[in-house]
């Protein structure tokens, strides 16, 4: 009852005291441009990284149309979080685009859509990297006709490269679905540890644990000075 007895005192101020009313929501807007540009002090640009195949770039809203041919297969979500709806809504890649990708560019997130090279003109994949453990930092899909390539074993690398050395991260945790032999030979071949498997729920319900990695960033300077 709380909210709606605050709704009922809003609007009765406001038609008793529309000056007031219009203060306090003055004053509400600078409060949410403060944020902004205190958000805007913390946001750092996606660097831009290439590997011999790929360019990795941040995400636009032009990249969306791209990122929804790809990503709208079962075969690429099925190993993903629950949390991915499946079937994937119509427009849905758009909503996330504004939604969520976009707006935390750079702040607790860098977002590098995947763009082969010479003509890096439409994302084929993705790789998300998050401040914020969850308890993983770092997730990754690749549209399927791509797959077999080794083309996200550069872009990991890639990223790595730029987490431990621009972005000071000391520790990144990665997961993948038991049974994903693609993601788990992704980790194998960069070096990450092993750590232990425990139950998750993916969008395949058949799929109900999931393997945790580790690395380390003197794993990873290790790891970059033994590779061929």
């Amino acid at each position: 009852m709380k909210p709606l007895v605050a709704e009922h005192r809003q609007h009765a101020a406001s038609a008793a005291a529309p000056a007031g009313a219009a203060s306090a929501e003055a004053e509400c807007g600078a409060g949410v441009r403060v944020v902004d540009r205190i958000v805007d002090a913390m946001r750092s640009p996606v660097p831009h990284l290439q590997t011999k195949r790929l360019l990795l770039r941040e995400l636009v809203l032009a990249d969306a149309p791209a990122y929804e041919r790809h990503f709208i297969d079962y075969e690429v979500v099925r190993n993903l979080a629950r949390a991915v709806p499946w079937p994937y809504p119509p427009g849905g890649v758009e909503a996330f685009f504004r939604g969520v990708l976009l707006p935390a560019q750079g702040v607790q997130r860098w977002t590098w859509g995947l763009f082969q090279q010479p003509a890096p003109l439409e994302c084929i994949g993705v790789v998300d990297l998050w401040r914020e453990g969850r308890p993983e930092h770092r997730g990754f899909w690749l549209g399927r006709s791509h797959w077999g390539q080794g083309l996200m074993t550069e872009a990991v690398a890639a990223v790595n490269d730029c987490a431990f050395g621009q972005l000071g991260f000391q520790r990144l945790v990665f997961s993948n679905a038991r049974g994903n032999l693609r993601s788990r030979r992704v980790k194998e071949k960069t070096g990450a540890r092993f750590l232990g498997v425990e139950p998750s729920l993916f969008v395949d319900p058949s799929l109900r644990e999931r393997e945790l990695w580790e690395t380390t960033q003197g794993d990873w300077v290790q790891f970059r000075r033994s590779a061929p």
